[in-house]
Parts: C-alpha cells; structure tokens; sequence
C-alpha cells in the first residue's frame, strides 16, 4: 500500500534521523489520502516508512548540483543527474522519454516550483535540470559542465514537471 507523506512529515523525519523517526510516526501520518493531500506540491507518495526516510526535498536536491557545481562527470548524462538529485527510484532512458513519460503531469507556462523537473528539445534525447525557483536552473552542460543557469539558457523550452523521489 502506498501512502502520501505530507511535505512537513518528511522535513520532520529528515530533521530528527530519517528511518527511526519515521518507524516511529505517529498514526496520523497513516491516515487515509484526502484530496489536500494529494493536491499538496510538497507531499511524497512512498510505500513505507523507510521509503519516506530516503526520499529527497528539493533543496536537498538543489544541493545535489549545488555541491557537484563545475563538475564534467555527468555530461550527456543530464536524466542521471536529474535523478540522483533527488535520489529517485523511476529511472527513463533520456530525458525526453522522462518528458513525455506518464511520471508526473506536464506544465508548459508558468515558472517551474523549486526541485521542479526542467525540459528542453535540444538533442534527440532532451535535456533537463532542477528549477531554482527563481527562474533559474542547475543542470549540465552549463558551459560544460553542472552549473547555475537562467531557464532560458537551453533553447527548445518543452516545460516541467513536479520533482520527486518516486
């Protein structure tokens, strides 16, 4: 059975030591998925407790670039680095497969959340990174290697999706 983790249950379980705490959850973070719940940008579907332990926020993933910044080790491997970012368990072959794929919905307008999945038409594999928030991105191939960019640096903009660990 799977269950939707609230945004705050999984800061709380990342803040005080990931697995112990989250074994030790109280009920209610067992209760039955409302639509709030699943309408929450911020809450994280895993099937257990240990998986919501290992699951990432965006501003771990956001520091998964940030750390790795001028690094060439993932060139023409941008969907590899979108998803270790974020530790994800769904692995796509590109990142347009990733795009076109039914994991997550499809954004076109709008700017992209913080942790959001970013695409770009540049290559018959795609591109992506991770929003900033802001208007920005991290991803590679930012003058070569993983770097802090404007989302209008890659051209061929396709849209986003919600980032995840799923």
């Amino acid at each position: 059975m799977r269950t939707i983790y609230p945004a705050a249950t999984l800061a709380a379980a990342l803040l005080f030591g990931g697995a112990s705490v989250a074994s030790a959850a109280p009920a209610d973070v067992y209760a039955e998925v409302t639509a709030a719940d699943i309408a929450d940008p911020g809450a994280v579907i895993v099937d257990s407790p240990a998986a919501l332990a290992a699951a990432r926020t965006a501003a771990q993933a956001i520091a998964w670039y940030s750390s790795r910044n001028g690094s060439t080790a993932y060139q023409g491997y941008c969907e590899k680095a979108a998803r270790l970012s974020w530790n994800r368990t769904t692995h796509h072959a590109s990142a347009i497969e990733h795009w076109r794929s039914s994991d997550g919905a499809r954004h076109t307008t709008g700017t992209p959340p913080r942790g959001a999945f970013v695409f770009w038409n540049i290559s018959a594999y795609g591109h992506v990174g991770i929003a900033d928030g802001s208007g920005g991105v991290w991803a590679t191939s930012v003058n070569g290697a993983i770097g802090h960019a404007r989302q209008g640096y890659f051209a061929n903009y396709l849209g986003w999706k919600p980032g995840n660990s799923n």
